[in-house]
């Protein structure tokens, strides 16, 4: 596996808490979308660290081919 498997072509829309730390799956296999459940192991993919400073709503890619990890580009647009 080199390549992310693709887990969906739209943005996960999820309220995040200031401060929490939020771990984003890379390689798309996870089943907790968007965020790591350790379905990487034997990958090359690891998971991503985010930490908002503000709590918001955020769009988190789940095409995993944004160019602005963790969050949605409109990459699935193009995949």
């Amino acid at each position: 596996m080199t390549q992310p498997r693709v887990a969906q072509r739209s943005p996960c829309a999820v309220e995040v808490e200031a401060g929490r730390e939020y771990w984003w799956c890379r390689c798309g296999l996870s089943r907790s979308q968007p965020f790591c459940d350790g379905s990487h192991r034997g990958t090359p993919f690891t998971p991503l660290r985010y930490r908002p400073l503000r709590s918001e709503t955020l769009y988190f890619c789940a095409c995993k081919h944004t160019a602005t990890p963790p969050l949605c580009d409109g990459a699935h647009k193009l995949v």
